[in-house]
């Protein structure tokens, strides 16, 4: 594999930490979290003892204000221990910053110290049960009455739903602009006429908690709202390079994992008296497998320099996340079959791996969404 430079000493030794917890504090819980479906809330909190938790939120907030890298290093170790039960990276990466940008200095010092040591769950509400990637059909409505907001609505699919405190909710404030009469409205769950609804059973990430939310005349203070009204369309547009590439970080982390369980097993595994490993077609294989993961590797951690450097945009990270999840697909395929029947056991990384992959290609806008937003940067005459 070619070598990384995204990474100084002090993120290795920081990988050493997340390593031993995802081992010590994870891995031995995982099978019963899936059997469950949920974690347990103690792990939410070890985690933030430890500093897991909102590493990129300032430290006036109860971060620690370090630099992206940490988080990647996090996402990268949990693909790593081959663990779908944790929705830290959600929580962490995506509603801490949605709130740490939009959210007023109040809404900050209430919640993101707390999200920090894991005492509240953060989650965010987008997808309804008639709108997945289309802002513009979303339903939820959240109409301005005196000093608060009143929300109706459903969503489904939220992951961290079951467990979540607070909940950044995407609703219209003015129907009639379709997705630019959308806003961002934090609710905790403790507020009249919020519900959850059942834990949905999901083909692969088990171990993770996602339902449905409910809204009835939920009253929630106008404070809440997070930037200005009508303008959460544009907030979730200015978010979503990072977003992607967190799907993209993952897809990659568990590609190379895949192939190092791969070859551990066809060096330990024999057929016809001999290694699996000393047949041509499984070293072309993997040769070609491991070719493949170094071209997405070197793509992404690209992508991750730039965006380091707030040059990203929405169209090459849209490649990153069409790519990496693409060929995180097909490889942990191949790495499947290249395991024979017990690949589709349960008990082995790559079976757990090949169900969990399969969403990549759906959540954080499908990859067919990602082709669009693409092609739109080409050039292309309509």
């Amino acid at each position: 594999m070619i070598p990384r430079t995204l990474f100084n000493p002090d993120h290795e030794t920081f990988r050493d930490s997340v390593r031993r917890f995802m081992h010590e504090e994870v891995v031995p819980h995982d099978e019963r979290w899936m059997e469950q479906g949920y974690v347990d809330r103690d792990v939410w909190l070890k985690a933030g003892a430890n500093g897991f938790l909102c590493v990129s939120m300032p430290e006036a907030y109860g971060g620690a204000d370090a630099d992206k890298l940490y988080s990647v290093v996090l996402m990268e170790e949990q693909a790593f221990a081959n663990s779908s039960s944790l929705g830290f990276g959600l929580h962490s990466e995506i509603v801490a910053p949605y709130l740490n940008r939009y959210g007023s200095d109040a809404l900050k010092q209430k919640y993101l110290p707390k999200m920090a040591r894991g005492e509240m769950i953060g989650a965010i509400a987008m997808s309804e049960p008639g709108a997945g990637s289309d802002l513009q059909a979303i339903k939820t409505t959240a109409v301005k009455k005196g000093d608060s907001y009143i929300v109706n609505g459903s969503k489904t699919f939220i992951t961290n739903g079951w467990h979540a405190d607070l909940v950044i909710v995407v609703a219209k404030t003015d129907p009639s602009k379709g997705a630019k009469g959308t806003s961002l409205i934090i609710i905790d769950t403790s507020m009249p006429g919020f519900t959850k609804g059942k834990r949905l059973k999901k083909m692969g990430l088990k171990g993770q908690d996602t339902s449905e939310l409910f809204f009835d005349n939920v009253e929630v203070p106008a404070e809440n709202l997070l930037g200005q009204e009508n303008n959460g369309f544009i907030y979730l547009m200015q978010e979503l390079p990072w977003e992607r590439m967190q799907i993209a970080i993952g897809a990659m982390a568990k590609t190379e994992a895949a192939i190092r369980w791969t070859i551990d097993y066809v060096n330990n595994r024999k057929a016809f008296g001999t290694p699996v490993s000393s047949f041509q077609n499984t070293r072309f294989k993997l040769a070609e497998l491991a070719t493949q993961c170094s071209v997405g590797r070197v793509f992404v951690d690209r992508c991750m320099e730039l965006l380091l450097e707030d040059k990203l945009d929405t169209a090459t990270a849209s490649m990153a996340k069409l790519y990496a999840s693409d060929i995180e697909n097909r490889i942990i395929d191949e790495c499947l079959q290249l395991h024979g029947g017990y690949g589709f056991m349960m008990e082995y990384p790559i079976a757990r791996a090949y169900v969990d992959a399969r969403v990549q290609r759906i959540y954080g806008g499908t990859n067919e969404i990602m082709k669009e937003v693409i092609s739109r940067s080409l050039g292309l005459n309509k």
